[in-house]
């Protein structure tokens, strides 16, 4: 059974919608103002894929400002859909429910607009969802070690496959099953501890102008 939107949340996001979304008022379109005066326009969704806490959301959400373009989080987009929290759906409806969920809600928003769409941990692991932003979008791994990653989601209540009895473990467990998946991504970008977020969203931007049928202008 597929998701249907709370009628809590009545706007949708312009990267779901299909349509044209508002002109910036500083570009005049959806891009970035480059050095020269050129815009730099985003062509393809930029999925943003890795391991909890490698900081999709946050880097995903910077590099969305820097280009003028919608963010996405494709679990908030879930936890709307479902009016649940992605710890209650896998307690009640199991894993391998919210993973069939979590394919539709990709699917819906890789058809809207392009954006920048920061995916679940455990997303690009299936075939299907990785064929799905080859085709629509394109994929950016934030690339960050195992004791960056322990350190960033250790104290963090939210992250329903860590609720083991050595959540650590299990921790390492995910990201050596998940790194020979995540490596197939378009782009690579590695995190650091001591660089700032902008910081990473511009590494994130210097992968993407080596990719022009990704960022058109500059």
């Amino acid at each position: 059974m597929a998701f249907a939107a709370s009628s809590r949340h009545e706007q949708k996001n312009a990267c779901d919608t299909g349509e044209t979304p508002p002109q910036s008022a500083k570009t005049g379109q959806w891009g970035q103002r480059t050095e020269g005066g050129s815009v730099a326009r985003l062509k393809k969704t930029v999925a943003m894929v890795g391991m909890m806490g490698a900081g999709k959301t946050a880097v995903g959400t910077a590099l969305a400002r820097a280009l003028g373009v919608p963010f996405v989080d494709s679990d908030e987009e879930i936890v709307r859909a479902a009016n649940r929290s992605i710890a209650e759906i896998f307690e009640r409806d199991g894993e391998p429910f919210f993973r069939a969920r979590e394919s539709e809600v990709l699917a819906r928003l890789l058809r809207g607009p392009p954006c920048v769409l920061s995916t679940g941990g455990g997303a690009y692991l299936a075939e299907s969802n990785r064929r799905l932003i080859s085709e629509a979008g394109v994929a950016v791994w934030l690339r960050a070690d195992l004791d960056l990653l322990w350190n960033r989601v250790r104290h963090k209540a939210t992250r329903p496959l860590l609720r083991t009895s050595n959540p650590r473990e299990t921790l390492r467990a995910l990201y050596e099953s998940r790194v020979p998946f995540y490596s197939q991504a378009d782009v690579t970008v590695d995190a650091s501890p001591d660089l700032s977020i902008e910081g990473m969203a511009e590494r994130v931007l210097t992968g993407l102008r080596a990719r022009p049928d990704v960022l058109e202008g500059e």
